[in-house]
């Protein structure tokens, strides 16, 4: 087949359908909308009158069905809704595409329970409570998250969130296991690269590779001892005189995501928390507090509130020990000496970044950065983070900059120095220079493909009906089985 522009085009726009396929399982709190309906069994619902765009009342009707789930009108209308208030331009949107799109998620859940996809009921619920949390923190209360969603409890409204998030995870999980199927070989990637007309090649923005040295001001030991040892009163306070951990946790910790909510996490040891957090929430029975540990960010302690199986709540309070104006100067001095030192050629930037760096990821390759969202080591200008996009753009290639000044998940302020070891011009797509670029556009193109042919034999196979206007969209995938 040869592969058109407007192909290649379509390619570039369905990344981000794409980042959200592989992505999807991981819903986070500030996405959590009522966009859908639940299962067959919402008669109820079906009857009940809701306002439209234009402001008029209309009966709720049932827009399509598929499989064991049902798209209601209403359904449309609140994603529509949703969209405005996530600042996406509705312009060009129709009913007929929010209708597809939600068909189509109907399907993927609909055939994830076939295939006998499982989705953890304890991390959905996990989910819905930091769904919750931040509903509340944005707020104010509980009361008014229920008031303005409408329910008149807070379980009812974590039932439906429940269908919601599950419905969305099955889907996630469906679309996953189609992707995650697809593989790409060389010879694939060459004849994609082949098939595009020479005067149709994607064009390339300016690339630079980056490398940096950081130092870290030492934090004294005397500020890690009082910690612990602040933490060790909190947690005698807690357990010989019967002291609210979740009053010292609002009152005392550092953790700016629990401290409102007096320190409540909820997990699973699937869930991306560091390991030692994790080592200890497992390690507990109800009502046990732990002695302080240390993480990444800093000094804890953790009481467990309630195992539910694989889940469990506790309440953590983080104390993160702080540098001083002394070792911060000491750290500025080291690293204006490596900048001095780099550049009178008494050491190369790779051996500095070796020998003085405080990054533990960066230091054995030179201080060489990994794009994130590539895996390799070159960054596109255009796309680049504002912040190093400033630091790295007036730099010339082997050039080293001034002492920049950043500040690391904790606040806690350290140095670096930055250097662009290479600059690529803009320029049309090279296989050999570009490999690993259109080979990630060859792989996406081909799970596209997967994607679109797993709907087609799946639309067939599977019970679907459109209702009413619904019928009179032309629609990408064949809903209507023409």
């Amino acid at each position: 087949m040869l592969l058109k522009m407007t192909n290649l085009r379509s390619i570039i726009k369905s990344l981000g359908l794409l980042s959200f396929i592989m992505g999807g399982s991981n819903v986070h709190a500030q996405e959590v909308v009522v966009t859908d309906s639940t299962a067959i069994g919402i008669e109820t619902e079906i009857q009940q009158k809701i306002q439209d765009r234009s402001g008029r009342f209309k009966v709720d009707g049932v827009a399509a069905v598929i499989g064991d789930f049902v798209v209601l009108e209403s359904d449309i209308d609140k994603m529509y809704l949703e969209l405005q208030s996530q600042g996406v331009s509705t312009q060009d949107v129709t009913n007929c595409n929010l209708a597809g799109r939600l068909m189509e998620n109907k399907l993927y859940a609909h055939h994830a329970i076939q295939d006998s996809i499982i989705v953890s009921d304890a991390e959905i619920n996990a989910n819905i409570d930091q769904q919750l949390a931040y509903m509340t923190q944005q707020v104010g209360s509980l009361e008014k998250v229920l008031e303005f969603y409408k329910k008149d409890s807070e379980a009812d409204f974590r039932a439906e969130l429940f269908e919601i998030n599950k419905q969305n995870r099955l889907a996630s999980e469906m679309q996953r296991k189609i992707v995650d199927a697809v593989e790409i070989t060389p010879e694939e990637v060459r004849a994609f690269f082949t098939e595009i007309p020479e005067d149709e090649r994607p064009v390339f923005g300016d690339e630079v590779e980056i490398a940096q040295i950081v130092v870290k001001p030492e934090i004294p030991q005397e500020e890690k001892d009082e910690n612990i040892a602040r933490l060790n009163e909190m947690r005698a306070d807690v357990l010989e005189n019967g002291a609210s951990f979740a009053t010292k946790a609002v009152l005392y910790s550092q953790d700016p995501g629990s401290r409102s909510s007096g320190g409540k996490i909820t997990l699973t040891r699937q869930d991306p928390f560091v390991k030692e957090f994790k080592d200890a929430a497992f390690s507990l029975q109800e009502g046990e507090v732990s002695k302080p540990f240390k993480t990444e960010f800093g000094y804890h302690i953790l009481m467990v509130d309630k195992i539910r199986g694989q889940q469990v709540d506790v309440r953590h309070i983080l104390l993160i020990p702080d540098v001083t104006e002394e070792t911060k100067q000491k750290a500025f001095d080291e690293i204006e000496n490596v900048r001095e030192r780099i550049s009178n050629d008494e050491i190369s930037f790779a051996d500095a970044a070796k020998e003085v760096s405080d990054e533990k990821e960066t230091r054995e390759s030179g201080g060489k950065l990994l794009n994130p969202t590539t895996g390799d080591t070159r960054f596109e200008l255009t796309k680049i983070d504002p912040l190093l996009y400033e630091q790295v753009v007036n730099l010339e290639k082997g050039e080293v900059s001034n002492i920049i000044t950043d500040q690391d998940n904790t606040g806690r302020p350290f140095y670096k120095l930055i250097t662009v070891t290479n600059r690529y011009k803009e320029h049309k797509a090279d296989y050999a220079q570009d490999f690993n670029k259109i080979k990630e556009l060859a792989l996406r193109d081909k799970q596209l493909e997967a994607i679109e042919k797993w709907q087609a034999e799946k639309i067939k196979e599977t019970y679907v009906k459109v209702n009413g206007e619904y019928r009179d969209c032309e629609y990408s995938s064949n809903w209507l089985k023409k």
